[in-house]
């Protein structure tokens, strides 16, 4: 099935694509499903049930507010994050839930709100809602799978083998980055061209130019907000934020002009623009999944310090950035995986960071082979990158995390440039092998918080 370049940018809120973004938005589905029905009027009670690594760590990940505010009827992409914390609060107080902002619902958090030590067979980020009537008979009830990035599965999709229900007919399709590279040599096209043509099968060249500069904006917000915003970041590890210190730490200093200096200035801008996203996003602001909520800093930095540094850059780039990140990012969600829940960090890290290199490879002039080759190297070495958040918060250490890789996504980039786009190891081996790395990993690499500096980092 295709994906959009706008099924891979979306905007949310944080901390997390797979275990905020995702199940709010099922909750959403499932209300809007409970009205279709013409039951509303009949529920009396729901449960949420929460399975894998939505119940590890979903506490830490904010899932279980998430749910409660995609069933009062918000989506993650128009929700204001200031409102959450009232609402969770009144609901705990009042046992009360206001379904779809319409039936009133008993709703005893400790009772209706389950967590669940097994896995459903699907996917390790599964949750489960049913809705019942005054006598306990079940109203409706389905199944979701929040499967990275925001995308949400039910049981039906899965059941039918699909993970889109979208049957459009793109002009060029392709499955592999070999596919891509033959379609570009064949039509004189370079990647974002080529991507732009499949994505007018959606919508018109103009609206495409439009809400990929309208989310670029809502990444210029939340590095903003990320530079402006200070104190320490909610969930009880106390880590401070630091982007706003940084930030007038360097403007300070940009008078030093020797070479060391301009070197260190160029990557500190990168580091505190990646730095300023993920803070926002550990604070559960609004974001735009890159391709997920945990890697969400690294396009927009990489993008950031492109459009703040090179002379003449326009919003042709940005929309040019975006369409070659978004062909390589479709490789990895088709061929591999962008959750952390599946493959462990490289799927999200990695993915975002071959991502970056790409675009900014395409902007900076690349053939498409060159762009192939930045996408490899970046996303090569991140192949193992595990995902142990400590305490199941996006925290530590998701948010450096993602700062180191957007200096590989341009270190990737410069090296492919100064190529002609030849090299042993394609990009297509380096998903598989990111595919294949992730189905050997134990489940306690893999957002869980029980292995690695998840469990290191606690001091007994």
């Amino acid at each position: 099935m295709p994906i959009s370049v706008f099924d891979l940018f979306k905007i949310g809120v944080g901390p997390s694509s797979s275990h905020t973004v995702g199940p709010m938005m099922a909750a959403y589905k499932f209300a809007a499903a409970v009205n279709d029905a013409g039951v509303l009027g009949r529920v009396n009670r729901l449960e949420v049930h929460l399975y894998g690594s939505l119940s590890a760590t979903g506490v830490g990940h904010g899932t279980d507010h998430a749910v409660i505010m995609g069933l009062l009827g918000e989506r993650p992409d128009m929700i204001d994050p200031s409102i959450i914390g009232a609402a969770i609060s009144d609901l705990k107080e009042t046992r009360h839930l206001s379904l779809c902002r319409q039936a009133d619902i008993e709703f005893v958090w400790e009772r209706d709100m389950i967590f669940h030590e097994e896995s459903l067979p699907h996917h390790p980020n599964a949750m489960k809602l049913c809705a019942f009537d005054q006598d306990g008979r079940a109203l409706l009830e389905n199944t979701y799978y929040s499967v990275g990035g925001g995308f949400v599965v039910d049981q039906s999709q899965v059941d039918a083998k699909l993970e889109d229900m979208d049957s459009a007919e793109i002009p060029f399709d392709f499955n592999s980055a070999e596919e891509l590279l033959a379609l570009c040599k064949r039509e004189n096209l370079s990647i974002s061209q080529l991507m732009l043509e499949n994505e007018k099968t959606w919508r018109g060249e103009q609206e495409v130019r439009d809400e990929l500069w309208r989310i670029w904006q809502v990444m210029c917000e939340c590095i903003d907000n990320g530079l402006t915003h200070e104190g320490v970041l909610p969930g009880g590890l106390n880590v401070k934020r630091r982007a706003r210190q940084l930030h007038q730490r360097l403007l300070a200093a940009e008078q030093n002009t020797c070479l060391i200096a301009t070197t260190f200035s160029a990557m500190e801008w990168v580091n505190i623009f990646a730095l300023a996203v993920n803070e926002e996003n550990a604070a559960g602001g609004r974001m735009v999944t890159a391709p997920t909520n945990g890697a969400a800093g690294i396009i927009p930095a990489v993008l950031h310090y492109y459009m703040k540094f090179q002379d003449g850059a326009s919003e042709r780039n940005v929309v040019d950035f975006l369409l070659a990140a978004g062909a390589i990012g479709i490789l990895c969600k088709k061929n591999a995986s962008i959750s952390g829940a599946e493959v462990g960090c490289q799927g999200e890290v990695g993915s975002a960071c071959a991502m970056a290199a790409a675009g900014l490879a395409e902007v900076m002039g690349a053939t498409p082979e060159q762009v192939e080759n930045a996408a490899e190297i970046g996303l090569e070495h991140n192949l193992g990158l595990t995902c142990d958040p400590v305490g199941g918060l996006v925290q530590v250490p998701c948010i450096e995390r993602n700062a180191i890789a957007t200096i590989k996504a341009i270190n990737a980039a410069q090296m492919a440039l100064r190529g002609d786009g030849t090299h042993f190891i394609s990009l297509d081996k380096v998903i598989r092998t990111m595919r294949d790395t992730g189905r050997d990993m134990l489940d306690k690499y893999k957002e869980t918080s029980k292995g690695g500096l998840a469990v290191n980092a606690i001091e007994c």
